[in-house]
């Protein structure tokens, strides 16, 4: 690409709003090493990213450790960061030059005991949205490694909560079967938070085009990770995603596709996780887990290429964080 494209990237990046939907920090409460690596997203064009305080078989008191400690650390520096609850904060983060922070879940286990009353808080403290099963089964339904039962009655009761409360649900890390029960009974828009196309690379953790068709029919929006396992091969991330992105704006329109890039700060310890905890991933995953992630300097070649591609900066905005606004507004509360 010229470097006249890429100007025009870095100035419609400027001008857009810019959502990454998901990232991971250290699951370690008190360990602050890697915070201050946040700073790259701002400087990468990010106005709102999404983190992660907690996955899979995490107990709910790890889950709340995690937030209590990312609460703490994100409120003692209210100059760099907003803890944004609804759109509203995002703008005003936005126009103060702050990076607007949001929580996530990663699955359902944490109320496995049956307590949906629990999600009310999660939403008060900041959680955005939450997935219903990582991986593996739980209480509430079906992971995408496992043999999917599909949703249970108890998921129902949480998704009913989420929707009175105001979360949003996501369908990434679920199996078929319980993705197509959530989709089919919502009644507001439902994403994947973090999810790539299995058209342009098979994997398990990718979802199929009728997936992307039932989440695109509730007004949802997928979002295109960045993780290498997931891309496909080849070292050009930004390649990679604009092809996981071209792929799904044909089947359902930019209205509906997003960039989650699933950057994992402490790359040792998500290494760590995946190669040791089997149960979680898998034997063959560990085995084949690649450890590339793309970095969130990735946004102005993602840009670029689309720009390349002729995409019109409407569409482009709508990618680059636009959607995941749209889908806050019509469920936050």
């Amino acid at each position: 690409m010229t470097d006249a494209v890429e100007q025009r990237a870095r100035a419609l990046l400027n001008d857009s709003l810019v959502w990454d939907n998901h990232a991971c920090m250290p699951l370690r409460p008190g360990d602050a090493s890697f915070f201050d690596q946040l700073d790259r997203a701002r400087q990468s064009g990010v106005d709102v990213i999404s983190l992660n305080i907690g996955f899979g078989p995490l107990s709910l008191q790890d889950h709340l450790g995690v937030l209590a400690w990312f609460r703490k650390w994100l409120g003692q520096r209210p100059e760099r960061f907003l803890l944004a609850r609804h759109p509203e904060d995002i703008d005003t983060a936005r126009r103060q030059g702050r990076l607007a922070v949001i929580f996530d879940i990663e699955g359902m286990a944490p109320l496995d005991a049956g307590d949906h009353g629990l999600v009310a808080m999660f939403r008060e403290l900041g959680v955005g949205w939450m997935l219903i099963a990582y991986n593996r089964n739980n209480a509430a339904g079906g992971g995408c490694m496992d043999e999917d039962p599909g949703l249970s009655a108890h998921g129902r009761r949480i998704l009913a909560e989420m929707k009175r409360v105001g979360m949003i649900a996501c369908c990434s890390h679920t199996g078929q079967r319980t993705a197509l029960d959530v989709l089919e009974a919502a009644d507001n828009p439902v994403i994947f938070s973090h999810s790539n196309a299995n058209a342009v690379h098979q994997h398990v953790r990718n979802i199929s085009d009728e997936l992307i068709r039932a989440c695109a029919a509730t007004g949802g929006v997928v979002g295109i990770n960045g993780l290498g396992d997931f891309l496909g091969p080849g070292e050009d991330y930004a390649e990679a995603i604009v092809r996981h992105v071209d792929h799904m704006v044909e089947l359902v329109g930019s209205e509906h596709v997003g960039l989650a890039l699933d950057y994992v700060y402490d790359q040792q310890e998500v290494a760590d996780y995946v190669r040791t905890m089997h149960a979680t991933f898998g034997e063959e995953q560990a085995a084949e887990f690649s450890g590339r992630f793309a970095p969130p300097e990735t946004f102005v070649p993602i840009v670029t290429r689309l720009l390349g591609l002729g995409y019109a900066e409407r569409d482009i905005r709508n990618i680059v964080g636009g959607n995941w606004y749209r889908v806050a507004s019509q469920v936050w509360r």
